[in-house]
């Protein structure tokens, strides 16, 4: 068995060590070598040409952010980020993801060595769906935090079905970008939109923060209780599951943090099942690339009680998991390319609308 190969970056001697020590405890990969900086680390790839590689999100003598964009772009490479949760390292690894790394492994916060053991399962699964996920040359120019306005579709022609209809978003791996690029292009008074990203606590404020800079729409971390109205999303903290709740005529937001669903919390298939029970016909799910299988049940579930569904395409997935097992339980309706989604659900909506919403 060819094993994979990883190279580790990291300026704490530590957790070089305990990183090194819980690849080669995995039977199908292996820690090829371990670099101080990015200064020694671009030689060590050039020598040993690694399968994936682990990098600090702060790192000395080169920042890593530079590292990165400058190895995506001469030499595209899967990449996961090893990263504090703070929120000036949650910035950062968003700004990695961006500019191309394929996922991130949070460092516990205090007792490092007892914690990253807890760790190794998740890390070096990580490290197994970066080898096989597909990687995009993204340059420069490419990941800038601006967005071209152009970008921006027309308003929903059809208010009632704006006002009426919500969609209901879930995704993982890679799912980062491509919810970015969905909501970007929502013009201001698009459906109220719910969406569950897995990601850890203190990155989901941060990741909301973010695209609010960048949408025309209003994106917060929910906090519970919120009405969601048209022009408004809200997104699954890292700490709780999201649920759509009815509050007489209203919408409202809810959190729990009952136990993890599909080894998740937030999870997908809580998110959409909340849609199938509250809003039926009136919500549009969209399930976007990530690594298993969360979201698929509830997918046919909002499927079974009369919405009407999208999965991401492969080919514009880093990880078709997600989608492929949502498509293979009979729960989507059309399967399109990131580029297309967000005009393809516009579209559906406001031919719902203009049909006495009809699905």
């Amino acid at each position: 068995m060819n094993k994979t190969r990883v190279l580790i970056i990291d300026d704490s001697a530590l957790i070089r060590k305990l990183l090194t020590e819980m690849i080669n405890s995995q039977p199908d990969m292996e820690a090829i070598g371990s670099a101080p900086d990015p200064l020694v680390a671009r030689e060590m790839i050039r020598e040993m040409n690694p399968d994936v590689l682990t990098l600090d999100v702060e790192m000395p003598k080169m920042d890593g952010l530079d590292f990165l964009e400058k190895l995506m772009r001469l030499r595209p490479t899967p990449v996961v980020m090893v990263s504090t949760l703070t929120e000036k390292s949650s910035d950062i690894t968003l700004r990695a993801l961006e500019l191309g790394a394929v996922d991130y492994v949070s460092k516990p916060k205090i007792d490092i060595a007892a914690g990253l053991k807890e760790y190794s399962s998740e890390i070096a699964n990580k490290i197994r769906i970066a080898k096989s996920a597909r990687l995009k040359r993204i340059s420069a120019s490419q990941a800038t935090k601006s967005v071209n306005a152009d970008a921006v579709l027309p308003s929903v022609s059809n208010r009632i079905a704006s006002t009426e209809k919500l969609i209901i978003v879930g995704a993982s791996t890679g799912g980062t970008e491509a919810i970015k690029d969905f909501l970007v292009r929502m013009p201001p008074d698009s459906p109220g939109i719910l969406i569950t990203q897995h990601m850890p606590e203190g990155f989901t404020k941060s990741f909301a923060n973010r695209l609010n800079s960048l949408c025309k729409i209003s994106v917060v971390e929910a906090r519970g209780g919120e009405r969601v109205l048209p022009g408004h999303a809200f997104i699954a903290p890292g700490h709780s599951h999201l649920l759509l709740k009815r509050s007489g005529a209203n919408y409202i937001t809810e959190l729990n943090q009952g136990e993890p669903v599909s080894r998740h919390r937030p999870s997908v298939d809580v998110l959409f099942r909340s849609a199938a029970n509250c809003a039926g016909k009136n919500a549009i799910g969209v399930i976007m690339t990530g690594m298993g299988k969360d979201g698929a049940a509830g997918m046919l579930e909002m499927h079974k009680a009369g919405a009407y569904n999208f999965a991401q395409d492969e080919a514009s997935c880093v990880v078709f998991g997600m989608p492929k097992e949502a498509i293979a339980a009979g729960g989507v309706n059309e399967v399109v390319p990131l580029k297309d989604m967000a005009r393809s659900v516009l579209a559906k909506i406001a031919s719902m609308g203009s049909h006495g919403n009809r699905v």
